[in-house]
């Protein structure tokens, strides 16, 4: 009995693996491009994965050992780019599925990028900020040698934020001899960050609401929308959501979620909430975030974390849209499904695209060495992800093929391309 449950888990974890679901739509969206099967061999996997062992003497006097990943996924187009993420959870898998994804959203925005990936292993709300501050440092002294504005650019992901950034850029500037603000984005305004970096996601997840709304018929004003997830692209997306007159009827963190069919206080909720994203635990009336997701809405926005909708849920959600702000929301299975029932799903790769855009003009600022307003940012933006979501809709609609699988062969095709020219394949 035990045994068969033991499968029955292994069974559904491979089911799961972001990884492999991954490399399933690659290969497809490779065959509907009319590549050979060696592009596929060489774009299933990074080209690099770094695995580190990074020691940090904690508060207590004890030393711990972390293990960090780094991953290039391909630097045909140029160097790579991607976030560092601090979490328990982090596996080698997903940091290489994250760094796929990577290449894919430059491939569908258009940036001279391919994509990169880090996490650590920790679980930053139990440490310190000088335990943080050491992890940081040490992180960016293993895996030194394959990083650099010209090799691979990091910037913030889960649980990192441009404090963390600040601290990587000054280890990595200590180590060159010279001041390197190019070297990784997402970094505070006086260190050569850029305006309108830190609701760059949710800005671009925005405008993608905005153009499924429009093939929808949907008025924004009014409509019914349910974020899951109230960390940094969820607390920004349901404040834009609430000021455009949208009506925010159910958003959650990590130990509940809110439900209040008139429209939360958006405001008051941001006011309340800790630096983690989390304000559930200061009430009583929660719900699940099995129910949230399954609520009576128009638009669902899973801002959190992989495989919340599966083929378990996926016959109860109640949504017209899906815009994934969050890695991997959605299983494949669950893809299907929604397609079939006629619910209209903005990939990942696509809708959470705003944040590497955005981190692309901040490393073009840095190169320059002049940096534009928020109003041009947002206008740059816009027009990125406006164009973007044509191409790969209108790639939907011309090859008869769900959203999920048009943005991949969007995504796919300049690395592909960049690797035949350069003659690799």
């Amino acid at each position: 009995m035990a045994a068969e449950k033991g499968a029955e888990q292994k069974a559904l974890e491979e089911k799961h693996d972001v990884l492999k679901s991954t490399q399933t739509v690659i290969h497809e969206a490779l065959e509907k491009l009319g590549y050979p099967e060696e592009v596929y061999e060489l774009l299933k996997e990074p080209i690099r994965m770094l695995t580190v062992k990074i020691p940090v003497r904690m508060d207590d006097g004890t030393t711990k050992i972390f293990t960090g990943y780094r991953a290039q996924h391909n630097d045909a187009v140029g160097p790579t780019k991607g976030g560092i993420r601090f979490h328990p959870n982090v596996t080698e898998n997903e940091v290489k599925a994250l760094s796929i994804w990577m290449t894919l959203k430059c491939g569908i925005v258009n940036l001279p990028y391919g994509g990169g990936k880090g996490g650590i292993i920790c679980d930053p709300r139990e440490m310190s900020f000088r335990e943080l501050e050491a992890l940081s440092r040490g992180y960016v002294r293993a895996i030194s040698q394959i990083v650099g504005p010209t090799k691979d650019i990091p910037a913030p992901d889960v649980f990192t934020n441009s404090q963390i950034m600040a601290w990587m850029m000054d280890e990595y500037s200590r180590m060159d001899e010279f001041n390197s603000p190019g070297f990784i984005t997402g970094k505070p305004l006086v260190l050569g960050g850029s305006h309108g970096r830190e609701s760059a996601t949710a800005k671009g997840v925005t405008i993608c609401i905005h153009e499924a709304a429009k093939r929808r018929g949907i008025e924004l004003k009014g409509a019914r929308v349910v974020v899951q997830g109230f960390g940094n692209a969820g607390s920004f997306l349901a404040k834009f959501m609430h000021d455009e007159g949208a009506k925010v009827i159910g958003i959650s963190d990590a130990y509940g979620a809110l439900y209040d069919p008139d429209g939360l206080d958006i405001d008051y909720l941001l006011d309340r909430r800790d630096s983690f994203g989390t304000v559930t635990k200061l009430f009583d009336n929660t719900i699940t975030n099995k129910e949230l997701l399954e609520l009576d809405c128009d638009i669902l926005v899973p801002a959190a974390i992989e495989n919340q909708i599966t083929e378990e849920n996926a016959h109860n959600i109640r949504a017209q849209i899906i815009v994934e702000a969050a890695n991997g929301p959605t299983t494949l299975e669950a893809t299907r499904i929604l397609t079939e029932r006629g619910i209209l799903l903005v990939p990942d790769v696509l809708a959470s695209a705003g944040g590497v855009t955005v981190s692309y003009f901040e490393w073009v600022q840095n190169n320059q060495g002049y940096y534009w307003t928020e109003e041009e940012i947002d206008e740059k933006l816009e027009k990125v992800l406006v164009h973007s979501f044509e191409n790969v809709y209108n790639t939907a609609q011309s090859r008869r093929v769900n959203m999920r699988l048009a943005a991949y062969m969007v995504g796919v095709r300049k690395a592909a391309e960049a690797s035949r020219f350069r003659g690799w394949i």
